[in-house]
């Protein structure tokens, strides 16, 4: 089952856990089964109108994917990186 690294910033919902071994076959559907699980995890990582938040990225197995990310197939063995950019001035 895919697996999704989660950053420190993103850690509320999940009680501090750091991995979450989720089942799924695209990038959507396993941050759908985190929240499943954690309530609350799925607004940190999509918009209103399920786009990727603006300073959401993600990695699946250490590359980072563009556009489309959240419907990249996945496969049982995939490592998701959730990387949340920082912004500021």
């Amino acid at each position: 089952m895919p697996e999704i690294e989660v950053p420190a910033r993103y850690r509320g919902p999940t009680n501090g856990r750091s991995r979450i071994v989720v089942q799924g076959d695209t990038v959507r559907i396993c941050v759908d089964a985190a929240d499943d699980e954690y309530p609350g995890f799925r607004e940190l990582i999509f918009d209103a109108k399920g786009e990727l938040r603006r300073f959401v990225r993600v990695a699946v197995n250490g590359e980072v994917v563009g556009n489309g990310a959240a419907d990249v197939r996945l496969a049982a063995e995939d490592r998701v990186q959730i990387l949340a950019s920082a912004a500021g001035g």
